[in-house]
């Protein structure tokens, strides 16, 4: 059985994981999430995608949304607003106490990864979650209205500023959390979830070693497009906006040589030959993940193309050798 290490990031990401955990053994699963969206709210330091990757996991996320938890109250959020507080970012009441207790705990002088790890086990998840740096780096948007932090630009602003750049604050300075550079290099295969390639993938792609440390390993990304659009979120958006073609083709040639292989929508079939000319293998499917069943058949097919796709390389191997 192969040891995997995926890339995850908003929903998209936290239902590949999903699927993952669901046909991988705990101890071959590894989650490193993007920290690009974490940013401090009412006090209280959010760590968005590091929770929908771990609510998912847990089974208490909320269904329909793909992020918060499922069950939740408002009753906290509507006080604030009737004081006259912000709810341009919503907490809900059951949330919070993740919030108050993550922020109680960094003021004690944990580290994120550390408190990662422990509502993980609080939480009954099996595999390792882990977040990318134990370091502050926020995803700037750089607009046409202006620089923002993500979270200003994705929930506040609902995405509608014309994008034109991205920078990840004191990205030079940071370190990967313990743990991550491990994970890579004992992995046999590395997911690229079908996550925001430019917010949710590039700030984790961007803490230092970590590309490096990607090199050599088998590679796989998973289309967050479907036809030239996001399931889910600005991806297509920002595409267009810088200038690219919003397509699954557009996605891999953003990832470029950490590729071995790339998953795509069968919407998007007519793209394969475009691909293999430029020598990335590909996996026609449904990618489109609307229940566990979907999410587990992809992450079982996806395991399966890993297989096929190193079994490939080994034969390419010894061809060389023999010659």
């Amino acid at each position: 059985m192969m040891k995997v290490v995926a890339l995850a990031g908003g929903v998209g990401g936290a239902r590949m994981v999903d699927g993952l955990a669901r046909c991988l053994p705990a101890e071959n699963l590894s989650v490193i999430v993007n920290i690009g969206d974490d940013f401090d709210h009412l006090g209280l330091r959010i760590c968005p995608d590091l929770d929908t990757v771990c609510y998912t996991l847990a089974g208490i996320a909320n269904p329909e949304t793909g992020w918060g938890l499922e069950g939740e109250t408002w009753n906290a959020l509507e006080c604030l607003v009737n004081l006259g507080g912000p709810d341009w970012f919503r907490l809900g009441d059951r949330d919070l106490g993740t919030h108050l207790e993550r922020t109680r705990r960094l003021r004690q002088g944990q580290s994120l990864s550390q408190i990662c790890r422990e509502f993980c086990a609080a939480w009954n998840i099996g595999c390792a979650v882990m977040p990318v740096s134990d370091d502050d780096v926020p995803t700037r948007v750089y607009t046409e209205d202006g620089a923002m932090n993500f979270q200003e630009y994705f929930v506040h602003q609902q995405c509608r500023p014309k994008v034109t750049g991205f920078i990840f604050d004191n990205v030079e300075q940071a370190t990967p959390a313990p743990g991550v550079l491990r994970a890579i290099n004992q992995a046999d295969l590395v997911i690229i979830c079908p996550s925001n390639p430019w917010v949710s993938i590039d700030p984790i792609l961007a803490i230092p070693g970590l590309s490096s440390a990607l090199a050599g390993h088998l590679t796989i990304a998973v289309s967050p497009l479907i036809g030239g659009k996001a399931v889910k979120g600005p991806a297509a958006k920002m595409f267009v906006e810088l200038g690219i073609e919003p397509s699954a083709l557009s996605v891999a040639r953003h990832y470029g040589s950490l590729l071995d292989g790339f998953v795509l929508d069968q919407v998007d079939v007519g793209l394969v030959d475009m691909f293999r000319s430029e020598g990335i293998e590909v996996l026609v499917t449904n990618t489109l993940m609307k229940t566990q069943q979907d999410r587990q058949r992809l992450a079982q097919e996806i395991v399966e193309f890993a297989s096929s796709l190193r079994n490939q390389q080994s034969s390419n191997i010894s061809l060389v050798e023999r010659v």
